[in-house]
């Protein structure tokens, strides 16, 4: 009786051994859905809104930032033919009034965030010996503008107009006249210079900052315009928390040092 008892209490003795151990499963971890955040931004923004970019995203997990660069009046027309945008940051105030005049910008989002200055670039070999503003009317030098109503374009011929009191009532013609090339935004007029297309062009310091092998030559602060660029959210935009958690980042610290170390200022 002893010997059935002892087999007994060993049988289920490996019963127990051999059920499987119980364990404890982790709560799944919640996924943040995917979502897109698209940005129209000038094109001279490139370098130091693909950084801000970047720092947004690995800040919140599952957001892509998708940029759209181009020349802000080339952008202003995209938003008004209902291309899909939730933040635009122009290079001047005309396109972004005329955005918030008719209704594509949500009131009181507009707001200027940097600014920016004028400076001519040369090519590395300077085969045409530009050495002072002055010699932007020399005849045969070839010049590169972004055409008149890109916003640097505008800002360039201003400039040639306040030098004219330095430099003579002919001074812009001259330049004009020098013109081989009117590009459709900033980074085109960068290209030309680089690849010697050009003896010349007049573009941001920003974008003079990001091309270091091209020379450059200042242009006194009072011959120099000053660009104001503002940023808003949009109102037809997906994502508005997005927007307006990327604006709030680019207004920061932290998105203010980034615009800076590429060469933009502080809003005056």
């Amino acid at each position: 009786m002893k010997r059935v008892l002892y087999l007994s209490v060993l049988f289920t003795m490996l019963l127990a051994g051999c059920a499987p151990a119980t364990t404890s499963t982790p709560a799944p971890t919640a996924v943040s859905k995917p979502r897109t955040l698209n940005v129209f931004a000038a094109a001279s923004l490139t370098d130091a809104f693909t950084e801000i970019g970047k720092k947004y995203e690995a800040a919140h997990p599952g957001v892509s930032v998708t940029f759209n660069f181009a020349g802000s009046q080339a952008l202003r027309t995209q938003i008004e033919e209902g291309a899909p945008a939730d933040v635009f940051a122009s290079a001047n105030k005309t396109e972004m009034d005329a955005l918030v005049r008719d209704g594509f910008v949500v009131q009181g989002t507009s707001q200027v965030f940097l600014t920016n200055k004028l400076i001519v670039i040369l090519p590395a070999s300077n085969t045409a010996h530009v050495a002072k503003l002055e010699d932007l009317a020399s005849p045969g030098v070839k010049l590169v503008l972004a055409a008149e109503e890109v916003p640097v374009g505008k800002y360039a011929r201003q400039a040639l107009d306040q030098m004219r009191a330095q430099f003579g009532t002919d001074f812009k013609d001259k330049v004009l006249a020098n013109v081989v090339s009117n590009e459709d935004n900033v980074k085109q007029v960068v290209a030309k210079v680089q690849l010697g297309e050009a003896d010349a062009g007049i573009v941001y310091t920003s974008d003079a900052l990001a091309a270091p092998e091209l020379k450059t030559i200042e242009i006194p602060a009072e011959l120099n315009v000053i660009a104001q660029y503002p940023i808003a959210t949009l109102t037809k935009a997906t994502h508005m928390d997005l927007a307006t958690g990327f604006i709030e980042y680019v207004l920061s610290t932290d998105g203010q040092s980034i615009l800076q170390k590429w060469g933009f200022t502080p809003p005056e």
